[in-house]
C-alpha cells in the first residue's frame, strides 16, 4: 500500500481535498488528530472525538469556498423567517449568510467547542445552540428553513433516520442537505477511515429522505473528493 493509499484509510473525504500538504505534514496531521482523539469509535457508532479538535475547526474554515458555501446562497436567496443550520460548527455558513435580511439565522452543532468560536466570531450566542441533531428540543416547526452541510453522512444508519425525522418535525417548509454520494453508484455502506461515514448512491440517500418527505428533490453540488460527489437532498413536507 502506498503512503497515499494510507493517508487516504486515516482522513475522512471532508478534510481530503482541502489537506494539500505533502506526506510529513499529514501523518503530522494524523499524529495531533490521535493525540487528542485517541478513541476511534466501533464501525457500528459515530466518531465525536474530532469535533473538539482545533485542526478540524481551522478546515472548517476553508473547505465549502466555491461550492457548499456559494450553493447554500443560492438556496436561501427566496427563504425568509427563520432558518436554522444543523450542525453549524464554528457558524462560517452562518456568517456567509448574514447579508440576507429576510432571514433570522440559528444553528446548533453537538461540540461546545465549535459553538463557542460560532459565538467568537459574533454570531449572537441567544441564537446559538448545543444540542444533538436527533433530539434538539426545539418546538414543532420553530423554523420556517433549515439546512445541513456535510453532517448527515457522519450518523448511523438509525441516526439518519432519527436526524431526518426531527428536522422535519422542527421546519415548517423546505430543508436542504448537502451529502456526498459514491462515485460508483453502490452501496459502498459505512465506511471507516478516521472519521466514519456512509457512502452510498443517490438512490439509497432518497430511500431515506422519502420515508419521511413527500416531495424530495436531488440536484447537483459542486464539492467533491476522489470517491465521492456532492449531492443536495431538498425536501418539502405534503402540499408544499
Amino acid at each position: 500500500m502506498t503512503k497515499k493509499e494510507i493517508l487516504r484509510q486515516i482522513v475522512p473525504p471532508v478534510l481530503w481535498k482541502g489537506l494539500g500538504f505533502g506526506w510529513n505534514k499529514a501523518r503530522a496531521f494524523k499524529a495531533r488528530l490521535i493525540k487528542v482523539c485517541p478513541a476511534i469509535a466501533p464501525r457500528s457508532g459515530q466518531d465525536l472525538g474530532v469535533y473538539w479538535d482545533s485542526e478540524m475547526a481551522a478546515l472548517l474554515e476553508t473547505w465549502g469556498e466555491g461550492n457548499a458555501w456559494v450553493e447554500i446562497q443560492f438556496l436561501m436567496v427566496n427563504c425568509k423567517g427563520k432558518v436554522l443550520d444543523i450542525a453549524c460548527g464554528t457558524g462560517k455558513t452562518i456568517e456567509k449568510l448574514a447579508s440576507f435580511q429576510d432571514l433570522e439565522l440559528h444553528g446548533f452543532d453537538i461540540s461546545d467547542f465549535l459553538i463557542q468560536k460560532a459565538i467568537d466570531r459574533g454570531i449572537a450566542k441567544e441564537r446559538l445552540k448545543v444540542c444533538d441533531a436527533t433530539k434538539t428540543g426545539y418546538e414543532t416547526d420553530a423554523f420556517d428553513c433549515s439546512y445541513s452541510i456535510g453532517s448527515l453522512e457522519h450518523f448511523t444508519e438509525e441516526g439518519i433516520a432519527q436526524f431526518i425525522s426531527e428536522t422535519c418535525r422542527i421546519t415548517r417548509h423546505g430543508s436542504y442537505h448537502m451529502i456526498p454520494v459514491s462515485r460508483t453508484g453502490k452501496d459502498e455502506g459505512w465506511i471507516k477511515t478516521y472519521q466514519s461515514y456512509h457512502n452510498n448512491s443517490v438512490a439509497w440517500w432518497e430511500k431515506q429522505f422519502r420515508r419521511v418527505y413527500k416531495n424530495v428533490y436531488i440536484i447537483d453540488s459542486r464539492w467533491e473528493d476522489d470517491i465521492s460527489l456532492g449531492k443536495w437532498i431538498i425536501c418539502f413536507k405534503e402540499g408544499e
